[in-house]
């Protein structure tokens, strides 16, 4: 039974405990998990995927991202912002994707919202709230890692002042950690320096 520390995964290389459950998530824990994330369309798909996960597993999500991107036109803002009610009912019968109508109807939302924006101003927002990586210790368990922090319930406040939907402070958070804005890779993983 682990303790929340690092594991040794197939290779013998330590990886954060969560990272070792399938084989999905080796991958996008070594490769994508806490990189810096930058650009609009790039930090919308997030955030929409974050917010589709929002009461379900990542891995749920994981699976079926190439079925959201698809049916989300690459999560180009410019695109879905005119996406018609008959798109709407689409997405609703997609069985590629999570057809969840209040999710669905956020990140078309949000889409609207975030075209009207300038080019750069979602990517300069959300890295606006990265804390100072000085002021953050490494954690060594799983424990030390929070689910919330007063950078996260800000950038969840300054992304819903500006009209985003389903943008909740532990939302906003595992957005900071899966976009690198916060490195909660565990100290001994693997990932943490980029070596995976």
């Amino acid at each position: 039974m682990s303790d929340g520390a690092a594991l040794a995964g197939p290779d013998g290389a330590l990886r954060c405990p969560w990272a070792l459950s399938t084989e999905d998530y080796v991958s996008y824990h070594d490769e994508e998990w806490g990189r810096p994330v930058h650009g609009d369309d790039a930090l919308f798909e997030r955030i929409s995927l974050e917010a589709f996960q929002s009461g379900l597993s990542w891995i749920t999500i994981l699976r079926r991202r190439e079925g959201f991107r698809a049916a989300f036109a690459g999560f180009r803002i410019e695109k879905i912002a005119v996406f018609t009610d008959e798109d709407r009912e689409r997405l609703l019968a997609d069985p590629g994707i999570i057809r969840n109508r209040a999710k669905i109807d956020a990140t078309l939302a949000n889409a609207r919202v975030l075209a009207d924006w300038a080019e750069g101003e979602l990517d300069e927002l959300i890295w606006s709230h990265a804390p100072d990586p000085a002021g953050r210790p490494a954690p060594k368990t799983l424990a030390d890692v929070p689910a919330v922090t007063p950078e996260s319930t800000a950038l969840s406040k300054a992304l819903k002042k500006r009209g985003l939907r389903f943008v909740g402070p532990t939302t906003a958070y595992a957005l900071m950690q899966a976009c690198g804005l916060v490195n909660d890779h565990l100290e001994a993983c693997v990932a943490r320096s980029g070596g995976a």
